[in-house]
């Protein structure tokens, strides 16, 4: 995709990055690492989570967030990323003060339960909220701070012109088997209000969200679930108006067997004899049956050859899961798994791969 600004990645003119997903394929982490993405070279972005498991803090290695902007990294090149986490009960009240003035009441409100109360038996307000704090944060104008400063903005100058408080935004979203309800919000408040603030600004919200300055992209992993999951979403997702982005294929295994070696081995036809010298010449494997585990290199050449069959169909299945998510006709990005788990340096890494490939 063509660019002016070659740092825009294959995104360019995006403001707002939705990151949604299966469960389990890794989307807060694809998400935390898109952010420190976008945010190399001295850009600033905001990375917000809104379903209260406290997964960004985890990944980097901080205390619970607050209702409130919190400086978290620094990306290369003097960038910034700050994080927030929405939480609904915060989001109401903060509603409440802005549009009824109900700053005191709104804390008896809270004390009485009936915050929590009106966020769970109305879960389209309770989603125009949460999404109403990101589409704040995506709009917000005001003097620009320079990387480093913790995210407080600098004292304007006289004159000093003020542009976006963050570049980019980066929402990890519920997963794809809400995503389409979380983003229609809408469609879900019309029939809680006709009129309103609240229906005005979920007006406003889906103009965002419809724009061109607004993507979804769809993580998932080479398993049939997750993919069939990716598939139902892209047609959900432009069912309802909303562009979606790139699909990001995340814990990519590489195989461990050449093509012809993984053909061998799904049929049967590994030599044996081979492995067989190669665990001896290694000194791998011993004449015993202690604890009733054959540990001899016969016992174990056997027990390699079914593991290598096992990898082989594996293989096969994860290149047919590809194709699938290639036939979905979007741009597609590869990160692999890391044996080690993840941590704040493992988030710089793919960080930079998603940069190598093109997605910020």
């Amino acid at each position: 995709m063509a660019s002016s600004d070659p740092s825009a990645g294959d995104w360019p003119g995006v403001r707002l990055h939705v990151v949604t997903g299966k469960g389990g394929t890794g989307k807060t982490t694809v998400a935390a690492a898109l952010a420190i993405a976008l945010a190399t070279g001295g850009k600033r972005t905001l990375l917000v989570e809104v379903e209260g498991r406290q997964g960004i803090a985890q990944l980097f290695d901080v205390p619970p967030l607050p209702y409130e902007e919190r400086h978290v990294a620094v990306a290369p090149g003097g960038g910034e990323v700050s994080a927030l986490a929405v939480e609904p009960e915060q989001a109401l009240l903060e509603y409440l003060e802005i549009f009824y003035h109900l700053g005191r009441a709104g804390r008896v409100l809270e004390r009485m339960g009936a915050v929590d109360f009106a966020t769970t038996i109305a879960p389209g307000v309770r989603d125009v909220l949460l999404t109403g704090k990101v589409y704040e944060a995506v709009r917000r104008r005001g003097p620009r701070s320079r990387p480093g400063s913790g995210g407080r903005p600098a004292k304007a100058s006289k004159g000093a012109a003020e542009g976006p408080v963050y570049d980019a935004v980066v929402l990890d979203a519920p997963p794809t088997g809400r995503i389409g309800r979380f983003l229609n919000v809408n469609e879900e408040v019309v029939g809680l209000a006709k009129v309103g603030p609240i229906r005005n600004q979920a007006g406003a919200i889906m103009t965002l969200m419809r724009s061109a300055q607004c993507v979804v992209h769809l993580v998932s992993v080479l398993e049939d679930m997750p993919v069939q999951e990716t598939a139902d979403a892209v047609e959900e997702l432009g069912g309802i108006g909303l562009r979606v982005g790139g699909v990001v294929v995340n814990m990519v295994r590489e195989p461990t067997l050449t093509k012809t070696q993984l053909g061998a081995a799904v049929k049967g036809r590994l030599d044996r004899s081979e492995v067989l010298a190669g665990l001896q010449a290694a000194g791998l494997g011993r004449r015993s049956r202690a604890n009733g585990n054959d540990t001899s290199p016969a016992a174990l050449a056997d027990a390699l050859l079914v593991e290598a069959a096992e990898h082989g169909v594996r293989v096969a299945m994860e290149a047919d899961e590809r194709k699938q998510l290639a036939a979905l006709g979007r741009p597609t990005y590869e990160l692999p798994a890391l044996p080690e788990g993840i941590d704040l340096g493992a988030l710089y890494d793919l960080a930079e791969r998603l940069r190598e490939q093109g997605m910020a």
